[in-house]
């Protein structure tokens, strides 16, 4: 037995041929996609993360809406995914899709700006507390300009990031750690970046690594997010962020607050809701009825910089690398305004953390009753469980205590009983659509599947 996660191994192959055996056999639409897919895409798919599902081959999607989605073999299922928060207040929701279906007609990109944008940075202003804001077409964007405007600012280099961390695709936080060491994330090459000259990265939590860190003074932003959630949920430490902020202002170093995620928290996010004090803030994903879109605000300070570096020159156009032609069109820009309106609202976020709740307390009983050494930690409308009796500490610690075979073993099992989980770690979102119904299908799946495993 593992006494880490309380599962016998023999029990999770078992369970996961049994479970490989039912998928294939249920779903021949989607092998025969898959299969053809292939012949024209990497892993048969339009990006290679969709093939990393539990599953001997992805689900291909027919149509999804509110807190359901239904694949082309036609098996409906509770989606607890979300597009991994794109979709985070529900599929094809009426409020948003009904603007983007009108603004489609009245034209959707022309480099102009619109009334819309006016109306968000004032909404953006009141929701989070900094007075500028810009558009992008994904957070990865945002955090990628929000490093780029930092290093103009305080004329460092660096980057220094969390162990565990995730904040998409940016080269520059592609790293990791292996005894307390600075290592390139596994599967990224070594000489994508020169790490050593733009990035540091420590433990979540630790004051002292971070003061040490920060105290040679050639860090240009910390970039992180109020708890981490990309390697299972971190909460964060009494009075870490205390001392997060007052490190970066003392060594002139600026604070990049990544909501994406959190955004799960309240409709102001983790960073209004625990009042932080951020130099910037990025936020993606849900923001735009599943468009692709993000937007990162800043300071007066931060805003002046760019203010400086992005005026028109003698009629010369000077970018200075921020932007993206299709970054804050006006399509965008009305879903934007939609979500923010009428989505995010107190209301539609108190149902989605009842919901969150009674999901909570489902799992949460389950692992009492079997009496396994895990634990389920909920921020809001956002909901884990992981394979340890308490929540880690940090990055490394997280990532100690995952099983990727359990894991696996689970996610396989809920899928062939019509629960749908985000991949890669047991997160689950509710949206404004999610119901009881929704919620106790997966607490049922789970514990039919903990009573084999055990």
């Amino acid at each position: 037995m593992n006494t880490l996660t309380g599962i016998e191994q023999d029990r999770i192959t078992e369970l996961l041929k049994n479970e490989e055996n039912m998928f294939s056999r249920k779903n021949p639409r989607s092998r025969d996609l898959h299969l053809k897919g292939k012949q024209s895409l990497v892993h048969g798919v339009p990006m290679h993360w969709m093939s990393n599902w539990a599953s001997p081959f992805p689900l291909y999607l027919k149509k999804a809406k509110g807190a359901w989605l239904m694949d082309v073999d036609d098996h409906e299922y509770a989606d607890f995914c979300l597009g991994d928060s794109g979709a985070m207040f529900g599929h094809g929701n009426e409020d948003v899709s009904k603007v983007i279906s009108d603004q489609v007609y009245k034209g959707s990109t022309v480099m102009l700006p619109t009334e819309d944008a006016v109306w968000i940075g004032e909404n953006l202003q009141k929701r989070f507390g900094l007075p500028y804001w810009q558009f992008t077409t994904s957070a990865t964007d945002a955090n990628r300009f929000a490093i780029r405007i930092s290093r103009i600012m305080t004329g460092r280099d660096k980057v220094l990031v969390f162990n565990g961390k995730y904040h998409g695709s940016v080269d520059e936080t592609q790293v990791s750690m292996a005894s307390g060491k600075m290592i390139s994330q596994p599967g990224v090459h070594p000489n994508a970046t020169d790490f050593n000259r733009t990035t540091k990265v420590i433990e979540f939590n630790d004051i002292e690594a971070l003061d040490e860190a920060l105290s040679s003074q050639d860090v240009a932003c910390v970039l992180t997010e109020p708890i981490m959630t990309n390697v299972g949920m971190v909460p964060v430490k009494q009075g870490f962020h205390e001392a997060l902020r007052e490190i970066t202002r003392r060594t002139g170093t600026l604070l990049i607050i990544d909501e994406t995620h959190t955004i799960s928290t309240s409709p102001q996010g983790y960073t209004g809701a625990y009042g932080l004090e951020p130099d910037i803030l990025v936020l993606g994903k849900a923001i735009a009825g599943g468009i692709p879109a993000a937007f990162y605000g800043m300071s007066t300070e931060v805003a002046e910089v760019m203010h400086k570096y992005t005026e028109l020159d003698n009629y010369k156009i000077n970018h200075c690398g921020f932007g993206g032609t299709l970054a804050g069109n006006a399509l965008t820009l009305r879903a934007i305004r939609a979500t923010l309106e009428k989505v995010m609202t107190d209301n539609n976020y108190a149902h989605m953390k009842t919901m969150a709740e009674r999901f909570e307390k489902g799992v949460t009983d389950i692992i009492r009753e079997f009496h396994l050494p895990w634990h389920v930690t909920r921020i809001g409308a956002r909901v884990e469980y992981m394979f340890s009796k308490e929540a880690p500490l940090n990055g490394g610690e997280a990532l100690e205590a995952n099983d990727p075979r359990l894991q696996a073993a689970i996610h396989l099992f809920l899928l062939n009983r019509g629960v749908l989980m985000t991949p890669f770690h047991n997160m689950a979102l509710m949206c404004p659509q999610t119901r009881e119904e929704n919620v106790d299908k997966h607490t049922e799946a789970f514990r039919e599947c903990v009573k084999q495993l055990v």
